[in-house]
């Protein structure tokens, strides 16, 4: 147990992220593959871990509900990788840094999750970043109606995620959701903690 009150160490934790990934359990059944030969736009998110007073959360954003793509929808900074960035990593920075004005040099990034596709066509990397407070930040006003910060253990409990399934455009979608205090964390959001709580959980492999 770190001093934090994470379950790993920071290092550990890098060290954990650096393995193969593990292959989605049969259950799992929001994991989503893009059909080979399908557009697929690349983008890369942060999913950045505070560390506060003792203890540790992740930090989200709600975006505006004026948007047009997931208007009002709880997510991590993120989007496109555009040709001028050199790695994954470096969308995740940049995108934080634009919505959210946290400079990249406070970010100790620690490695990737597994790739995450979604029907769209967006092909997602997770980014997992540290981050010591005291911070400021700076939203984006335009795309970002809040941020707020979740205690990681909330997500690290399997039990308080929720599988769903729907009816779209004439196909059957699962998905997942983890519900916090009055919020509706669902989605490809939800998946991404799914796969940052299991690799957390997963012990020396």
């Amino acid at each position: 147990m770190s001093g934090s009150g994470f379950p790993v160490e920071r290092r550990e934790l890098a060290r954990r992220l650096a393995l193969p990934h593990p292959a989605p359990a049969p259950e799992d059944r929001h994991v989503f593959r893009l059909p080979e030969g399908a557009r697929v736009t690349e983008a890369a998110v942060m999913l950045p871990l505070v560390q506060r007073d003792g203890t540790m959360s992740v930090l989200l954003t709600q975006r505006t509900a004026h948007l047009n793509d997931h208007a009002g929808q709880i997510s991590f900074p993120g989007g496109r990788v555009e040709p001028d960035d050199p790695s994954r990593e470096a969308t995740a920075l940049r995108e934080t840094e634009e919505e959210i004005g946290l400079a990249a040099a406070r970010i100790e990034v620690l490695g990737r999750l597994p790739v995450y596709e979604v029907p769209s066509g967006f092909r997602i990397t997770p980014v997992v970043g540290w981050i010591d407070a005291p911070f400021d930040l700076a939203p984006d006003t335009f795309e970002v109606a809040e941020v707020f910060e979740v205690p990681v253990a909330h997500f690290l409990n399997p039990t308080h995620y929720v599988r769903r399934e729907y009816h779209y455009r004439e196909r059957h979608r699962h998905y997942l959701a983890v519900p916090y205090e009055g919020r509706y964390i669902w989605g490809a959001t939800a998946g991404m903690l799914w796969a940052f709580a299991h690799i957390v959980r997963a012990g020396g492999r």
